[in-house]
């Protein structure tokens, strides 16, 4: 389709992708604070998974209204959406946010969110084997350039590599995928229903790893060290909950349902930026300057790739059609 044949932009349209960008925007910087407030349970002896179980357990409490609410005489839709909901909370919320917390247990929280946000990369490739469509050369340039990044922000020569946490933070990457391409995909579920009915799936699945054994659990009920003060327990585990799961979810399905799953991930790398600063300032984790190099060729690289995904043809559909194609 030729640029002529496209359709013009409304000023409806350009509001609502605005308010969209807005709501991307707070979702991302949202979502920054939960690595580096998770840190200090997990210092004071808080498992990655107990860490999760809880921020899910009460986020879920806290949106499961809010999702009836907006569902409210239409719940049999959340039935029919039923492999949506469980995928959202199985991938985009259990998967992505235990391995995030194991990967920052082992990793800063720069190094574990650059790696969280290699999706594009992943989501590319799957497209790759599974059409057997060779990528636009604009896509490849984009793929090489975060898989370059993604040594350097390993800096193989001057930081200590923890190989768990790298793998972590490479299983937080498929739940990142999952979560732009559900989020984007079309539904006759309410935005705010995907995350309201997702979460307790999410805690379920984690609930019964605990319950089984398969997920080590510990949550001391003690004092924690942030910004060199020591406050309850419940201090950090609340704006984990608050701002990084409820508002966080909320706001993001929001904004990639006005966006759409190209645009949200370019303002999603927005929050690859406020973590790192959140974390140096909280936390003092100042990356290297490998690192910072290795950071900014993967932001690169996904923009390299979200550019050609946004123009077509490219040989690369998005991973919501992929879903669409498993369906059929």
């Amino acid at each position: 389709m030729s640029s002529a044949d496209q359709p013009a932009t409304t000023p409806h349209d350009t509001r609502r992708i605005g308010l969209g960008i807005g709501l991307g925007l707070v979702a991302s910087l949202a979502f920054a604070t939960s690595g580096t407030f998770a840190r200090p349970l997990m210092n004071a002896g808080w498992t990655p998974g107990a860490a999760v179980f809880w921020r899910v357990c009460v986020a879920a409490v806290l949106l499961l209204p809010v999702g009836l609410w907006v569902m409210r005489g239409r719940l049999r839709v959340v039935l029919t959406e039923w492999r949506t909901v469980v995928g959202f909370g199985a991938l985009a919320v259990a998967l992505a946010q235990l391995m995030y917390f194991a990967a920052v247990s082992r990793l800063s929280v720069g190094v574990a969110l650059l790696l969280e946000y290699l999706a594009p990369v992943a989501l590319v490739l799957l497209a790759w084997v599974r059409t057997r469509h060779a990528p636009s050369r604009l896509v490849l340039a984009g793929t090489a350039t975060s898989v370059l990044g993604l040594l350097c922000v390993l800096d193989l020569t001057g930081a200590r590599l923890d190989p768990l946490g790298v793998l972590f933070g490479l299983c937080a990457m498929v739940g990142a995928a999952a979560y732009f391409a559900l989020g984007a995909r079309p539904s006759l579920l309410h935005p705010l229903a995907l995350p309201a009915f997702g979460l307790p799936v999410g805690a379920a699945v984690l609930g019964l790893a605990i319950l089984v054994g398969a997920l080590p659990y510990s949550a001391p009920l003690v004092d924690v060290q942030l910004m060199g003060a020591s406050v309850p327990w419940w201090v950090p585990l609340s704006v984990v909950v608050l701002a990084a799961t409820v508002l966080a979810y909320a706001l993001g399905v929001a904004g990639i349902a006005l966006m759409g799953e190209r645009l949200s991930s370019f303002v999603s790398l927005s929050e690859v930026l406020f973590a790192a600063l959140i974390a140096a300032v909280l936390l003092g984790e100042v990356p290297t300057t490998m690192q910072l190099a290795g950071g900014a060729l993967i932001v690169a690289g996904v923009v390299l790739i979200r550019l050609a995904a946004g123009r077509a043809p490219v040989g690369v559909p998005t991973f919501a059609e992929e879903l669409e194609t498993l369906d059929n």
